[in-house]
């Protein structure tokens, strides 16, 4: 029960960064207009903020969750280190999701003519600011905690 609790507060911190990570979703649109969706979600799928016409954020931010799971392994068990980012080639276009901070991902949709290394020095600078945001929000709460119950 503590723990639900404890996750349903975690939750709403993440979502008190919303707007300002939904304006950072916007401005890596408008500087990369063959994007054709963007999203930020928690590590476990929740969508924290999202600016996408065709895809469905819930579903999507649910697939990326799984993907980051078997990435995070793929990259450890090869010694490659931490996730950093992942990037798939369709027949249509691009998916590609950046780890942002240490509780939250970049999920980009973006079309197939898109510059692969702008996308990704792009993306790269907008995953850090959108994981200092929902980090910060995250120390918030544990300097709320810490200042409730001292030890």
């Amino acid at each position: 029960m503590r723990r639900a609790l404890r996750l349903r507060a975690e939750r709403r911190l993440l979502m008190s960064a919303e707007a300002e990570v939904l304006g950072e979703l916007r401005r890596l649109r408008a500087r990369l207009p063959q994007l054709t969706g963007a999203l930020a979600a928690s590590a476990d799928g929740l969508v924290l903020a999202h600016d996408t016409a065709d895809a469905e954020a819930e579903g999507v931010a649910a697939l990326t969750a799984a993907a980051l799971g078997v990435a995070q392994r793929l990259t450890e068990s090869t010694g490659q280190g931490g996730f950093r980012e992942l990037l798939v080639r369709g027949d249509d276009g691009y998916v590609a999701t950046y780890a942002a901070g240490g509780a939250a991902v970049l999920t980009l949709l973006a079309e197939p003519r898109i510059n692969v290394g702008r996308l990704h020095l792009e993306a790269r600078r907008s995953s850090a600011r959108i994981g200092d945001l929902v980090d910060g929000a995250l120390e918030r709460k544990d300097l709320k905690d810490l200042n409730r119950n001292p030890s």
